[in-house]
């Protein structure tokens, strides 16, 4: 008789939890929904990316939990294991975990039985790692690479040679150079194939120079919308229906750290500024040197251009 073994039941796998995910790209905030919850190997990058109010604060409560769990132990293990400490009183505990966990030793209190030894010993395993750990994110958050690098707030459209030119400005705010600085600029546009896809793009988009040997003061970045720009026959009311945005990046090497660090800003049609200009911002003094005004960094004027020289309409 052939026995019959029953199959145990499948169990349905457990549908993972999602978080709504808000982060900022330009002046718009990016929405994504049904991102996995948490991750726990995202931690370190959790803690370093968060400000500086949110995570000091996550290391105040961290310590002050850890040190109430400690003064219950003491207090509910053995009320009467530290020495010159009123028997069951928290308070007491309480401050006996801080100068444990500390391990200041102040020798007015110290533990007199076997089980408040244990948990001292435990304890004191348990401060080593914390301080340790809190001393590597604060030096891992205090020497994260920065570019303190301003773009200009508008991007002007004027002749440049008789092309018409896309410009923008960008500054290195510190006294430092940034050596190797590269950019790049990108324009995302929306595009429709044959089948019916509809996807929005990005279109590199030349400059007339993209990279200098070293970043210092102010530099004014052009790109000739000609035949093969993507913005050739593109109007103003035409870039503003397709939400046209503008992807500035830079990279360079900061001469001080001797670490790589990158810079970004991002551009709407709104702020395309048509047949306008820069003011001139940097002027040469009678000893012979360069004085630069950042007050007029983002200000434009208007200029009179000749209809052929702007951008054909679409």
């Amino acid at each position: 008789m052939k026995k019959l073994f029953r199959q145990p039941k499948r169990r349905r796998p457990k549908p993972r939890k999602t978080r709504i995910l808000v982060s900022r790209i330009g002046k718009y905030r990016l929405i994504e929904t049904g991102i996995p919850g948490f991750d726990w190997s995202d931690l370190y990058h959790w803690l370093v990316s968060l400000s500086w109010g949110n995570f000091l604060g996550l290391v105040a409560g961290v310590y002050l939990v850890v040190n109430l769990i400690f003064a219950s132990a003491y207090v509910l293990l053995d009320g009467n294991g530290i020495a010159n400490a009123e028997p069951g009183s928290f308070a007491d505990a309480f401050f006996f975990s801080v100068q444990t966990m500390a391990t200041i030793g102040y020798g007015a209190m110290y533990p007199q039985s076997f089980i408040v030894h244990l948990v001292v010993a435990v304890e004191v395993l348990v401060g080593l790692l914390g301080v340790a750990m809190a001393t590597g994110l604060m030096f891992a958050r205090f020497t994260l690479p920065s570019a303190r690098v301003l773009f200009s707030q508008v991007a002007v459209i004027c002749p440049y040679h008789g092309v018409p030119t896309l410009m923008f400005r960008a500054a290195n705010r510190r006294g430092n150079f940034i050596v190797e600085s590269q950019f790049r600029v990108s324009v995302l546009l929306p595009e429709t194939t044959e089948e019916g896809h509809v996807m929005r793009r990005l279109h590199d988009l030349d400059l007339i120079r993209s990279e200098t040997p070293f970043f210092s003061l102010s530099m004014t970045l052009m790109h000739p919308i000609d035949e093969s720009s993507p913005l050739y026959g593109k109007s103003p009311s035409f870039l503003g229906e397709l939400d046209t945005q503008i992807v500035v990046m830079m990279t360079g090497l900061d001469e001080t750290l001797s670490q790589t660090i990158h810079a970004s800003k991002f551009y709407t049609a709104d702020d395309l500024r048509w047949n306008a200009r820069f003011v001139d911002i940097i002027s040469i003094l009678p000893n012979g040197d360069r004085y630069v005004d950042y007050d007029h960094f983002h200000a434009v004027e208007p200029m009179e251009i000749d209809r052929q020289l702007t951008v054909e309409n679409r």
